[in-house]
C-alpha cells in the first residue's frame, strides 16, 4: 500500500460512503448499488479504485462478486498517520 493511493481512494465521498456500508456487513456489488444514484459501472469504478488501494477485497461466489473491507490496510494507514503526527 502507499499512502497517495490510499489517500486518494478515500478523498471521494462516494467511497468513503461504500467504505462505511461495507463496514456493517460484506456485500455484492448489486447490493451495494441499492445505496447510490449511479450506474453500475460506475460503481464498479468507484470499488475498483478501492480494490487498488487495498481498501476493500472481493470473493466471487456463484455469479456474485462480494466486496468487504480489508481492515489490515486500515490498521497500516492509522500507523502511518500516527508515525506522521508525532513528528
Amino acid at each position: 500500500m502507499t499512502l497517495n493511493i490510499t489517500l486518494q481512494a478515500l478523498a471521494d465521498p462516494t467511497r468513503r460512503k461504500i467504505l462505511e456500508i461495507l463496514k456493517k456487513k460484506d456485500l455484492p456489488a448489486g447490493e451495494l448499488g441499492k445505496n447510490f444514484d449511479m450506474t453500475l459501472p460506475s460503481l464498479s469504478h468507484h470499488l475498483n479504485v478501492l480494490k487498488q488501494a487495498d481498501l476493500v477485497t472481493s470473493l466471487r461466489q456463484g455469479q456474485e462478486i462480494i466486496y468487504s473491507l480489508n481492515l489490515s490496510v486500515f490498521e497500516e494507514l492509522a500507523e502511518k498517520l500516527v508515525k506522521f503526527f508525532k513528528q
